[in-house]
């Protein structure tokens, strides 16, 4: 299909993997190990070591503001709790260090799930807001408690040993801090190349869509902001036995900040921007405490306004981060395809011919006073495209999102095949086999095309975030995307699988969009104007589509202003006018009516 413009034009061959993207974490773990034989001074493996411990709250961070649009000021609180919890354990109970670890992260899970249990089901300021309370709630706490020492803390922290051999705070380890961080990196970097990271990325875009492609996004807006937590414990551990002893200084709001600062510096929305941002940080922060009080003449934290004017010129000029600027010049290497004789992913029974589908009894919609659906009822069956026309402001998408659970009904009912659906969410109304598309397209934009779509697969899978970082998802893996390039290739964008989505233009976008909406295993396809921005080449190969699923017995209802698309391959046609139902009946007997020629052109003649 001749679908993208010329810059974009793709083949199927296949990809040429880019070297330095195939050994660039090979590369860095040598070049780590490598480090620790040099003959350096014992201060640059301190900061080394420090900006290792600094990555894991920061990779938290990307994972959770630069990935999921969440942000959070609490990382510190959370290295706080890791730390205190050792300190505390190991100092006053005697416990092993390696016991304490876990029992941090218990402490951790607990409180972090607490914090997202309440805000993570509003929007906008909240949970920066409850992330800045419990930061300075936490440093308050810790500054106050006999227990903990107050503010000057808990001393005498044992340092930690393994298999009988001190590790001290150099070389060995070094290797620990670094082995945890790396380890941490490989685990973050597949769980976004994977079913759970796909529903993850699709959080940053609102919940809208994600929802409709089976998505549970409060469960996933959780479950990332506990794993940042406990990226966060860990680090806290490891700082408490490789400082031996711990206050409430390093953890912190302005800590909070730093951690923050370091995520948007080496680029939130990159894994390896956790590294870079923590190393820039940490070490222009050391030189730059020595060198301005001999520049300026006076000693004061005059690196702070560095930082603040550094972190403005990033936001302005390299907004995805530094790391941003180096990630766009590596080749990209494409996904190797080798799902090719994946099976099939399981499907639903097929509804039996001309049986009926929808039943939308008298369902209504009002926004204060205003009613938007006013007691609308029409019915679809299967084999049968439907289509739902009106002038601008008629009520068409307000009553597709109505069907599909994205709007509550004020009155009347929703039945698909038999069942109720009106009170259902998105989410379980794409469970029984609706799918959707959407008025203006909704994608995440850094994905591929391939991953897009395979996003619409969501609820025919079933491997979890545990399972794609150990690895122990790629025969799933193999299946979705078997499925999603069959999708692609069904609406004419088989040749586009490796394009990065936001890259295409909006004719492409709206195919992608159907595609992906196909990948759920349909019985009834829901289509809000999937023409706009298509050239009539492609207008006329979406008929074709179109005709074929409802060939195969799906039943679909288009909302459309193309009415020489809609006249040419609805079945029957629904008209309504300000929220009413205004007639229904075949196309020819649509056309022939003086009532919806007065809607479109304002009179009866």
């Amino acid at each position: 299909m001749d679908a993208l413009s010329p810059s974009l034009k793709a083949d199927d061959s296949a990809p040429v993997p880019s070297p330095l993207r195939t050994w660039g974490l090979p590369a860095l773990a040598v070049a780590l190990a490598t480090i620790a034989l040099l003959p350096l001074p014992d201060f640059w493996i301190i900061q080394l070591n420090y900006i290792g411990i600094y990555t894991l709250p920061v990779l938290g961070l990307v994972l959770l503001t630069g990935v999921c649009g969440l942000t959070s000021f609490g990382q510190a609180a959370f290295v706080g709790v890791g730390a205190y919890t050792t300190a505390y354990l190991t100092t006053q109970m005697g416990l092993s260090p390696w016991l304490t670890l876990f029992m941090g992260l218990g402490i951790t899970t607990v409180s972090a799930l607490l914090i997202g249990a309440i805000t993570l089901r509003m929007s906008g300021h909240y949970l920066p807001l409850a992330t800045l309370a419990w930061a300075l709630a936490l440093y308050y706490l810790l500054g106050n408690l006999d227990a903990l020492g107050k503010y000057d803390g808990i001393l005498g922290v044992p340092g930690l040993e393994l298999a009988g051999l001190e590790l001290g705070k150099l070389r060995p380890f070094y290797a620990l801090v670094w082995l945890i961080a790396l380890l941490a990196c490989v685990a973050v970097a597949r769980l976004l190349d994977s079913r759970t990271g796909r529903a993850v990325r699709a959080l940053a875009g609102g919940t809208q869509m994600a929802e409709a492609m089976g998505v549970d996004t409060f469960r996933y807006k959780v479950g990332v902001f506990v794993f940042a937590a406990l990226l966060a414990s860990v680090s806290g551990w490891l700082f408490a036995h490789f400082q031996q002893t711990v206050n409430p200084s390093p953890f912190g709001l302005q800590m909070g900040i730093e951690y923050l600062f370091m995520a948007v510096l080496g680029g939130a929305g990159h894994v390896w921007g956790a590294i870079a941002g923590a190393g820039i940080v940490k070490l222009l922060e050391d030189q730059l405490q020595v060198l301005l009080p001999k520049l300026i003449g006076t000693s004061g934290n005059y690196e702070l306004i560095v930082f603040g004017i550094l972190i403005v010129l990033v936001l302005k000029y390299l907004p995805d981060g530094l790391w941003e600027a180096i990630d766009r010049r590596i080749p990209r290497a494409h996904r190797r395809q080798d799902w090719a004789q994946a099976p099939a992913l399981p499907v639903q029974p097929k509804p039996e011919a001309d049986s009926l589908m929808l039943d939308v009894r008298a369902i209504r919609k009002e926004f204060g006073g205003l009613v938007a659906v006013n007691d609308i009822s029409f019915q679809i069956r299967a084999g049968q495209i439907t289509g739902l026309i009106g002038p601008n402001g008629a009520g068409k998408s307000t009553t597709f999102n109505l069907i599909t659970g994205v709007l509550e009904l004020t009155g009347g009912e929703v039945l698909f095949r038999g069942e109720r659906i009106s009170g259902l969410g998105s989410r379980e109304i794409a469970r029984r086999g609706v799918a959707r598309t959407f008025q203006h397209v909704k994608m995440v934009p850094d994905m591929t095309v391939l991953e897009n779509v395979a996003l619409g697969a969501h609820l025919r899978s079933h491997k979890g975030a545990l399972s794609a970082m150990l690895r122990l998802d790629r025969a799933e893996e193999r299946q979705l995307f078997a499925e999603a390039e069959r999708q692609l290739r069904r609406v004419g964008m088989g040749a586009y699988l490796h394009h990065k989505a936001g890259d295409l233009s909006m004719g492409p976008q709206r195919l992608l969009e159907i595609a992906r909406a196909l990948c759920v295993d349909p019985a009834l396809l829901l289509l809000d104007e999937p023409a706009a921005g298509l050239r009539h080449k492609e207008k006329q190969e979406l008929a074709e589509v179109l005709r074929a699923l409802r060939a195969e017995g799906m039943a679909i209802l288009l909302v459309e202003h193309d009415m020489g698309l809609v006249m040419d391959i609805c079945d029957h046609i629904v008209v309504m006018e300000f929220g009413t139902h205004l007639m229904e009946g075949t196309p020819a007997q649509v056309q022939q009516s003086d009532k919806v020629r007065a809607a479109y052109l304002g009179t009866e003649h």
